[in-house]
């Protein structure tokens, strides 16, 4: 496995595919299945670690909430990290869909078969209904 060449050829079927795990699943995970590596290795990255801010900006809000309901102490806003997170996360998506939109363009159809030449033999043929 090469990890720093872009040498894998997509079809636009699977370029596709790539394009909806990066922009709707995950970022970065389109671009390991279309073959983009080291990038999709710095998306997915990226995208966990704005999960993991706007997560430690939940806890801590809720920390607070409970701290404010048991009248313990005063309220800290921690709305930096939520704003961090969404930042980083959002960088992640915007690097994906650059890199989605790079898969697409370079995404080729399969070629035609040659004139005279047999179709692929099947080796399992479907079921009888």
């Amino acid at each position: 496995m090469k990890i720093f060449s872009d040498a894998k050829q997509l079809s636009p079927a699977a370029a596709r595919n790539c394009f909806l795990l990066n922009q709707f699943a995950t970022p970065g995970l389109g671009s390991l299945a279309g073959g983009r590596y080291l990038s999709g290795m710095g998306q997915l990255a990226l995208a966990i670690i704005g999960f993991a801010f706007v997560m430690l900006w939940f806890a801590l809000t809720m920390k607070e909430y409970y701290n404010l309901a048991t009248g313990n102490e005063p309220a800290i806003s921690y709305a930096k990290y939520f704003f961090a997170g969404a930042a980083i996360f959002a960088a992640s998506w915007l690097w994906s869909l650059v890199t989605s939109l790079s898969l697409l363009r370079q995404a080729k159809p399969p070629e035609p078969a040659l004139p005279g030449s047999t179709p692929p033999r099947i080796t399992n043929p479907p079921p009888k209904m």
